[in-house]
């Protein structure tokens, strides 16, 4: 790694205005990281959060996160596509130039994963190595993302860190299920939606969980090995009334839960891009897929897990559905 002869670590936050990049970035930083980010409005961000070093630059050159890699020990790639916009023609090009420069730098890089690599063929216990076999264009692009990652890895010099979570919920600025379809941004709870089936399991991930999940395994990199995938349980619910009832607990009361509206996707597709994602990402309330942690246990010897209802009532206060007590 780079800063052998300096104690206090580097780490690079590519994503770091972002729900998973912003927890990771947060969380180092309280362990006493050195934070450098890389922002196309570096003196917004900056005004922000400036205990973070923020770097003018866009991730999609491969010049800019070079320079800003210099010293790292460890990239963090957590970007997006603003919106979801142009996935196809961004995403790959953005990872390959984290690559590149963390094979110049000598840094680990460390990616968060997501299901969306798997189609049904392989549901319901989904493990590490199981086959990939994508049913939708962004689960195409990131089996394309993790075999990059693994030839860099394979290549000797580049280690990587993937953490495979089920659907995120929490923080302010996490885009998700629970923030943009299951309750409204901003305004008290008089109603709730639930998108899948009433008895179906689905899984969850609460986001400083796996935020906290990838800092662990950053510092036991060099114990781990050159290609390290790492699977979360996270919130398991099983008959998908779980984070229903918290819900209504954490309120106080019950709330009126709707069937959400399946049928208005494909009709707002074509102008809503969030609504091109929710629709092909249906197929996973159409099945129950459940992600064990053996192998994360087995590392860490358990997985942080925020209790639900505390989840639950910290991810309504952030995005502003409870008024803070």
């Amino acid at each position: 790694m780079s800063n052998q002869t300096d104690h206090t670590k580097t780490a690079l936050i590519l994503g770091a205005t972002g729900g998973i990049g912003g927890a990771v970035a947060e969380g180092l930083a309280l362990r006493g990281w050195r934070i450098r980010a890389l922002n196309r409005n570096a003196a917004e961000a900056a005004r922000r959060q400036p205990e973070f070093d923020w770097l003018q630059g866009d991730a999609m050159r491969a010049e800019d996160v070079l320079k800003a890699a210099e010293g790292a020990d460890v990239i963090v790639h957590a970007v997006n596509p603003p919106g979801y916009r142009n996935w196809a023609q961004v995403v790959l090009p953005m990872l390959d130039n984290t690559i590149a420069a963390a094979k110049a730098v000598g840094a680990r890089i460390v990616l968060p994963g997501t299901v969306y690599n798997f189609g049904p063929d392989v549901f319901p216990n989904v493990t590490e190595d199981s086959a990939q076999k994508p049913k939708t264009r962004k689960g195409a692009i990131r089996v394309q993302m993790e075999r990059r990652l693994k030839a860099a890895a394979e290549q000797g010099d580049t280690p990587v860190i993937i953490v495979r979570a089920g659907d995120f919920f929490g923080g302010a600025r996490a885009n998700s299920w629970f923030s943009q379809a299951m309750v409204t941004p901003g305004k008290l709870i008089r109603s709730m939606t639930y998108p899948g089936k009433r008895g179906l399991g689905h899984q969850w991930a609460y986001l400083p969980d796996v935020a906290e999940t990838m800092i662990r395994l950053i510092e036991k990199g060099d114990e781990l090995p050159t290609f390290a995938v790492y699977h979360m349980r996270g919130h398991w619910d099983g008959d998908g009334r779980q984070m229903v009832d918290a819900v209504q607990r954490v309120l106080g009361h019950k709330v009126k839960v709707k069937a959400f509206p399946w049928w208005t996707v494909p009709l707002a597709a074509p102008f809503v891009p969030f609504m091109r994602e929710l629709r092909e990402m249906s197929y996973l309330w159409d099945v129950p897929l459940q992600m064990r942690n053996d192998k994360l246990l087995a590392v860490l010897g358990e997985e942080p897990h925020t209790p639900i209802d505390v989840a639950i009532r910290a991810s309504l206060t952030s995005i502003g559905c409870l008024q803070a007590a």
